[in-house]
């Protein structure tokens, strides 16, 4: 028996390597209770973006909405929604709203972020501008509903009103605290006129928090927003402001903390990191059961740092690398922490975003509407759209383009691609990313996706579609938190050759170099769980010698073992076959 350079023998099990994204899709499964405008026109440029719709399960896992805002452009219909064939459950829940902007589903029902009427008669915001709320329903019913911007909020700081909230809403169970992260603009106080954005933490009987961790006015023209839970306040936070970074600001709720990327902006412009208009969520992911966090964006990379003259040092701009986008990602190592090293602030230096991880490196095609969410405690999805001949302008907006198709790749807790990526032509993500289960669905609108031009509303729509991407590795199984045994593989391969010398038909085979390989291949163990699953024979079956191509990334795998074969120890002898190791 042969066996080449990329496939591998192992005695007791099969590795079973985690291939590309399985994604699965549930066109038009829901119908909705209101027509719905699929599109959100982009800030300055107009050109069209998924009009968000967040989608939520609930922690049983029994359940979950769906929120959207009606093509009357005055309601927010929640919808329950069944979780295995995506169809309507009951009847919606009809909000008076202007826009859903965060969904977290309870058990006995949901809690809603949403741009509402300012109620009263004084202190109100001027030019009617809305303020945000956040609506409770338990068991079918209103229980509360909390303003956290508008007459009487923080007036000591400046009233403040939002006109387009561009954020998210969490929920904690450690804390008993929702949190929302969402833009403002003052209309009173000493920052009229201009925009930031605000932290605001509720608990769980509607009490709005005024604790150190909450803030009123932060990063200036707030230009996107990340926002993830956490077992205490403050919980993890993201801001892109228009002063040329992207900051990790979880301890500061303000454009300072860490810095993730440098990126080119201008006054209250920016290259929609977080996808702009209607995005601002599903970008930063908590891995289960961890401390650790992953955010992804698109970035076009930053070069020639220089003062900001606006902010003053230590603040800095800088010029794009591409003028496309490309797909970053940053890991954290908790919610206040980078696991890598934050960005510089070196006026001078000729690059400034040397520490990020790229998905993509293009300079031929642009890539936008980039999400990220969490499979399991070691992987997670990081899908976004592609755009061929882009037309991208200097001032840092969005490209044009003819639309390509929507790419789904695996990354580890390291951001290291996991497996081939998949690209679904069809597919779309247009809200919240979610955990279904040991999948990850989302729901999107079954249309033509037209990226050519502006274009500031859509054809209407009645029907919500689904998709949900599967980790399934090459044994067919699910990888969803699979964390077996890579070890005890290891141990059983040391047990094969445990003698001073392998027997293999016609001829003796020293042990030496096969031991130093299942040394390496136990020192790779402990990366390697977090993209292989394992599949052990099943009760009854006879352990034979099986090949499985390798398709990880050729740096988790150390050389020694790529090119050393592990026999079987029912292998017949006498077959002749050459089993020498190439």
């Amino acid at each position: 028996m042969r066996f080449t350079l990329v496939s591998s023998i192992l005695a007791y099990g099969i590795i079973s390597v985690l291939a590309a994204a399985s994604v699965s899709s549930f066109p038009n499964a829901l119908t909705l209770s209101a027509s719905f405008d699929p599109i959100k026109a982009a800030y300055w440029t107009g050109l069209p973006h998924h009009r968000r719709t967040p989608f939520s399960v609930s922690p049983d896992g029994k359940s979950a909405y769906i929120a959207y805002l009606d093509s009357t452009s005055k309601n927010i219909q929640v919808q329950l929604v069944d979780t295995t064939e995506f169809t309507a459950v009951g009847n919606a829940a009809s909000i008076p709203g202007f826009e859903a902007a965060g969904l977290v589903a309870q058990n006995d029902g949901f809690a809603l972020l949403a741009t509402v009427n300012a109620t009263g008669t004084t202190d109100l915001p001027t030019n009617n501008m809305p303020i945000v709320s956040l609506i409770r329903y338990e068991d079918g019913k209103e229980a509360w509903s909390t303003p956290l911007d508008g007459p009487g909020i923080h007036a000591s700081d400046g009233l403040t009103a939002t006109p387009d909230a561009n954020g998210d809403l969490v929920y904690s169970s450690a804390s008993g605290l929702y949190a929302a992260y969402l833009v403002v603009t003052a209309y009173t106080g000493n920052a009229a006129g201009h925009f930031g954005d605000s932290v605001q933490y509720v608990n769980t009987d509607g009490e709005r928090q005024d604790i150190p961790e909450a803030s009123t006015f932060g990063c200036s023209h707030n230009t996107g927003i990340g926002l993830e839970d956490a077992d205490e306040a403050p919980f993890a936070s993201i801001c892109a402001e228009d002063h040329g970074a992207i900051w990790l600001n979880t301890e500061t709720r303000y454009m300072s903390g860490v810095k993730i990327a440098n990126e080119n902006t201008t006054n209250g412009v920016s290259g929609e990191p977080m996808g702009g208009m209607s995005g601002s969520y599903s970008n930063l992911a908590r891995l289960p059961s961890t401390s650790n966090y992953i955010f992804a964006w698109q970035s076009r990379d930053a070069t020639n740092l220089y003062t900001d003259t606006w902010m003053g040092a230590p603040y800095t701009q800088c010029s794009p690398r591409w003028l496309n986008h490309n797909v970053a990602v940053a890991p954290l190592a908790s919610k206040s922490t980078l696991a890598g090293k934050e960005a510089t602030s070196t006026v001078g230096a000729a690059s400034g975003d040397d520490q990020v991880t790229w998905i993509t490196e293009s300079t031929t095609e642009d890539h936008q509407n980039v999400h990220v969410a969490a499979l399991s405690s070691d992987l997670a999805l990081v899908s976004w759209e592609t755009l061929t001949s882009p037309d991208c302008k200097p001032v840092p907006l969005g490209c044009s383009g003819t639309y390509a198709g929507t790419s789904f790749q695996f990354v580890n807790a390291s951001g290291v691609k996991v497996g081939g990526v998949t690209v679904e032509k069809d597919v779309f993500v247009g809200g919240d990313m979610a955990l279904v289960g040991e999948k990850l669905c989302w729901p999107y609108v079954d249309m033509a996706w037209d990226l050519s031009a502006p274009k500031s509303s859509g054809a209407l729509v009645t029907k919500m579609s689904f998709a949900c991407a599967s980790g399934w590795n090459a044994t067919g199984s699910s990888a969803a938190g699979s964390s077996t045994v890579v070890e005890s593989m290891a141990a059983a391969a040391s047990t094969a050759i445990s003698s001073p010398s392998l027997s293999l038909p016609g001829k003796q085979v020293q042990t030496s170099a096969v031991s130093s390989a299942v040394a390496s291949l136990s020192t790779a163990a402990s990366s390697l769980t977090s993209t292989v699953g394992l599949t052990t024979p099943a009760a009854g079956q006879t352990s034979s010698a099986a090949a499985m191509s390798l398709t990880l990334e050729a740096s988790s795998i150390p050389t020694t073992f790529t090119s050393v074969i592990f026999p079987s120890p029912t292998q017949d002898a006498g077959t002749g076959d050459d089993d020498t190791c190439i």
